[in-house]
């Protein structure tokens, strides 16, 4: 890698979490109510992107079921997407709903440093954490610096035939799935990396707490809300963040420095009193606070307009 190419260093780590696979230029994110589809230049520039909205109901993301559960309206605005930037016969980076991928930090003493060692490893200590057999799990894995001696390991799981519903939408296409990531693990690039800041992200009825210090992922956990949209209450998103926070808390002993919010829209405002009342720190949007400190480019302002962090997050790790 170039060096100086990423303003995040937790994006560079996490690109090389995916170094061995390609960067395609094409990205299309797949998300409870929409399909969003986005292509880069050759320079890293947004050329072009499309936006086409599901039926409520046509998806409900899972790492156990089946998630596609209507298939004609899924594959329809999945292909209107792909062909309004005309793509065809290339690879393509797909970036699913967090309740896909389980997510884990784990520390060791002394951790393998080949593959072949590690992988056995991980799938079998995290057997009993995930809702389906190890036969069927897929694992990916990037080692991060520790809070002490060792190392920490970042997994990502899922489920094979989860992740194929979401591979053929694309191969039905004449596309190659060459990445495949959660949609937050791809926003946390957004997240400034000096000091210890919590996301708050909500997409459809699953939130993901994300804490980030030095860019190193020091907590992660994707929950269902008790309810979403208009039902969503301050009070509720607090005790959902509240044990990634205070995880945080007692194993790092300092506080939350910053709070990055995305997926409330409008509903903002509601929250972020409560929000700085509970952490004692400064409460912005995500992709405000980005635009602001000059991390999302003009190029790339549309897609923020329309709270497409997870395709924003993957331009900055893949350029």
């Amino acid at each position: 890698m170039q060096q100086g190419i990423f303003q995040s260093g937790l994006a560079r780590r996490i690109a090389r979490w995916f170094d061995a696979l390609p960067h395609p230029p094409l990205a299309i994110e797949i998300a409870p109510d929409r399909i969003a589809a986005a292509r880069w230049s050759r320079t890293g520039s947004v050329d072009d992107y499309a936006v086409e909205m599901l039926p409520a109901g046509a998806l409900l993301p899972s790492a156990v079921d089946t998630n596609i559960v209507d298939a004609v309206a899924v594959k329809t605005a999945f292909a209107k997407a792909c062909e309004r930037l005309r793509a065809k016969d290339e690879e393509v980076a797909l970036i699913l709903p967090d309740p896909v991928i389980r997510v884990f930090i784990q520390h060791f003493e002394e951790f393998p440093r080949s593959a072949e060692e590690a992988i056995p490893m991980l799938r079998w200590k995290l057997k009993k954490s995930v809702p389906f057999d190890a036969d069927e799990t897929l694992i990916s894995y990037m080692r991060q610096a520790p809070r002490e001696d060792g190392v920490d390991v970042v997994t990502g799981l899922a489920r094979q035939r989860i992740i194929r519903e979401y591979e053929s939408l694309a191969e039905e296409l004449g596309l190659h799935p060459g990445v495949v990531l959660s949609s937050s693990l791809a926003a946390v690039s957004l997240l400034e990396g000096e000091k210890a800041t919590l996301l708050a992200r909500i997409s459809g009825s699953s939130l993901t707490s994300a804490i980030v210090r030095n860019d190193v992922l020091c907590g992660y956990r994707c929950t269902e809300l008790p309810a979403h949209g208009l039902q969503l209450t301050p009070q509720m998103l607090l005790e959902e963040v509240f044990p990634v926070a205070a995880y945080y808390q007692d194993t790092w002993h300092e506080e939350i420095q910053a709070v990055r919010v995305a997926g409330l829209g409008a509903r903002l405002p509601d929250f972020v009193r409560p929000l700085e009342d509970e952490f004692h720190c400064e409460v912005r949007s995500l992709l405000y606070s980005a635009v602001s400190d000059g991390r999302i480019k003009d190029d790339a302002r549309p897609l923020a307009d329309r709270e497409l962090e997870g395709l924003i997050g993957w331009m900055l790790q893949r350029n």
